[in-house]
């Protein structure tokens, strides 16, 4: 029987920065790691919902998980294996991996996405592709997901000896289309800009979160409402293409 895990990824490699905002730093009045993984939830898809973490970080995040929340805190030495040892605890034949610093994950292009999946039966991984043809598996418009076949990610935990990939959990699956079957899905245009930027990086995209959350509230923090927004905000914009501009050059 298909079951599909919503996996909240709690990031390792930064984490000096997250680990702080996660203990101190709250979004709609939860802790940050609780606010995606309650949006991964409003997708009408997804079967059950796992936050993700290593085990150094379970004195922060621990005492912060509500009673409906669950965490694998796994001791495995690095995401890929930890997350191939949470879908097995889950026994999920699927994945849709989100990262914890994505606050304005859409649900309902995280059940585009499984809907496309259960549409191509023999697909092992599906995502979004931006206009350039950029895959968004590190985006920071922050809105979306990906979609994987837990037996794929079992393949890469076995196969994958790059550190990068072993760090990024699903790179090694959609970077590999030579082993595995791969669909990518068009970004909406109205959203697909290079001074758009929502994802939780850096100390001004806390600030841009909570300006887009004062403007829209709670109930309206879908992809379109906050195209629309940005629509008629220059200057936040302009912020978030430089912002944009300098992790490019960074990374």
């Amino acid at each position: 029987m298909s079951h599909t895990l919503g996996v909240v990824e709690v990031p390792t490699f930064s984490y000096a920065s997250m680990a702080h905002s996660l203990s101190t730093r709250k979004f709609g009045n939860k802790p940050l790691f609780e606010w995606v993984a309650r949006r991964v939830t409003e997708a009408m898809c997804i079967d059950q919902v796992l936050v993700v973490a290593d085990p150094s970080l379970h004195n922060v995040i621990a005492p912060l998980l509500p009673p409906d929340v669950d965490a694998f805190f796994g001791e495995q030495r690095d995401p890929l294996s930890r997350l191939a040892a949470a879908i097995r605890k889950a026994d999920a034949t699927s994945i849709v991996r989100v990262r914890a610093d994505r606050p304005f994950v859409d649900p309902s292009l995280i059940d585009r996405l499984i809907c496309d999946a259960h549409a191509h039966p023999r697909c092992d991984y599906v995502g979004y592709m931006s206009r350039d043809g950029g895959q968004l598996l590190q985006s920071q418009l922050g809105i979306f997901a990906e979609w994987c076949r837990a037996e794929s990610i079992f393949q890469a935990e076995q196969s994958a000896s790059e550190s990068l990939d072993r760090q990024q959990s699903t790179r090694y699956v959609s970077l590999h289309p030579e082993l595995f079957q791969l669909r990518f899905l068009p970004t909406p245009v109205e959203i697909d800009r290079d001074d758009i930027r929502l994802a939780i990086d850096h100390e001004e995209d806390w600030e841009h979160a909570h300006v887009i959350f004062d403007a829209l509230g709670p109930e309206r923090l879908d992809w379109r409402q906050i195209a629309e927004l940005l629509a008629e905000q220059p200057e936040l914009r302009k912020r978030m293409a430089s912002l944009n501009r300098a992790c490019a050059t960074i990374d």
